[in-house]
C-alpha cells in the first residue's frame, strides 16, 4: 500500500504551484493561511531548482467572475467568495502573492474549482510537453493540492506532493471537532501517501530529480 517514486526524469516532469494568491497568503486576507506564507522560501527554492533542472513550472490561480456566474457551490461554502471579497478575477487579492517567484513566461492556469484539471486546458499543456510526472505544491493541502494531484493520478500521471511546500489554515468546529492547520496538513498527507501520491520533502524531490538526470 502506498505509492513511491523511484526516480524523477526532469525531461518528463512538471511542478505545479497551486493558488499562491494574496487572498490566501497576505496578512489579514479573507482566506489567510499563515502556514502558507511561512513556507514560501521553501517553495521558491524548489521553483528555482526546477528552472535550473529544465523542469517546467506551472502556476494556478483560483478565480471567479465578478458576476458570480461560475461560483456554484463555492458561494455556499465560502462567504468571502459569495460576497465578492475573495478570489474575484481581476482584483488584487486574486493575483499571485508578491513574494512568490513566478516568471512572466511561466504558465498561469486560471481555475474555478479545487482541481487544476477541472474545466481547464492544464492536461493538454502537460501532455503537449511530454510530461508524465506531476509534483504539487501550494495551498491548501487538503483542498486544491489534494484535488489536483488526485485528478492527476486518475489521469495516470506519476504523482508527488512536497510536504514542506504545501500548507493550509485552521479548521473550525463544524460539529465534528476543530483541527489546527498543522493537523489538517498532516492528516491530508497521510491520506495522499496511502492512496494517491508520493509524499516527500523538497530535498528528497531534488535528490530524485538529480538521480533521474544522471
Amino acid at each position: 500500500m502506498g505509492y513511491r517514486l523511484s526516480t524523477v526524469d526532469p525531461a518528463r516532469t512538471a511542478l505545479v504551484v497551486i493558488d499562491m494568491q494574496h487572498d490566501f497568503l497576505a496578512p489579514g486576507a479573507p482566506l489567510e493561511s499563515p502556514a502558507g506564507r511561512a513556507m514560501i522560501p521553501a517553495l521558491n527554492d524548489t521553483v528555482r531548482f526546477c528552472r535550473d533542472a529544465g523542469i517546467p513550472v506551472f502556476f494556478t490561480a483560483h478565480v471567479h467572475r465578478p458576476d458570480g456566474t461560475d461560483m456554484g457551490r463555492f458561494a455556499d461554502l465560502y462567504p468571502p467568495i459569495a460576497a465578492g471579497a475573495a478570489l474575484i478575477e481581476g482584483t488584487p487579492g486574486a493575483a499571485l502573492y508578491s513574494e512568490v517567484d513566478r516568471r512572466p513566461d511561466e504558465p498561469l492556469i486560471p481555475k474555478h474549482r479545487y482541481s487544476a484539471f477541472y474545466g481547464t486546458d492544464f492536461e493538454m499543456q502537460l501532455r503537449g510537453r511530454g510530461v508524465d510526472t506531476l509534483i504539487a505544491t501550494g495551498v491548501t493541502t487538503e483542498d486544491c493540492v489534494h484535488a489536483t494531484i488526485r485528478d492527476a493520478m486518475f489521469r495516470d500521471f506519476r504523482t508527488g506532493v512536497l510536504s514542506d511546500a504545501c500548507a493550509t489554515y485552521d479548521h473550525p468546529d463544524l460539529g465534528h471537532g476543530a483541527m489546527s492547520a498543522a493537523e489538517v496538513h498532516a492528516a491530508t498527507l497521510v491520506v495522499l501517501a496511502q492512496s494517491t501520491a508520493d509524499v516527500l520533502t523538497s530535498a528528497e524531490f531534488r535528490a530524485l530529480a538529480e538521480k533521474g538526470a544522471a
